[in-house]
């Protein structure tokens, strides 16, 4: 059965939107946590991702909670997460929707 990266990543973007950070009622993808989505050949799926603080208490719950509902998707095989800083999150990265419903717009 052939399938596409670019379906699959689109897959993996409905769950991240599954995913909310337990503090904030904001999905961590509109949030502006996830900086890069790569589907490898064998649909193995890497993450890159950030957290609006280094220190978030809640770090682990919220990688869990990602891995749990991106591994949900038929055709994704390994979901491996890169957790960086740089650049740091700032309220610019988030969505639109995520700036108006905390009052940035």
């Amino acid at each position: 059965m052939e399938t596409n990266p670019l379906q699959i990543e689109s897959d993996i973007i409905l769950a991240l939107k599954r995913v909310y950070d337990p503090e904030i009622p904001v999905n961590v993808y509109d949030l502006g946590l996830i900086y890069k989505i790569d589907v490898d050949e064998y649909q193995n799926v890497d993450i890159q991702m950030t957290l609006t603080a280094p220190n978030c208490p809640i770090a682990d719950q919220i990688f869990d909670d990602i891995k749990r509902e991106v591994n949900k998707v038929e055709a994704v095989k390994r979901v491996d997460l890169d957790v960086v800083f740089d650049p740091p999150w700032s309220a610019e990265m988030m969505s639109e929707e995520a700036q108006l419903e905390l009052g940035y717009l």
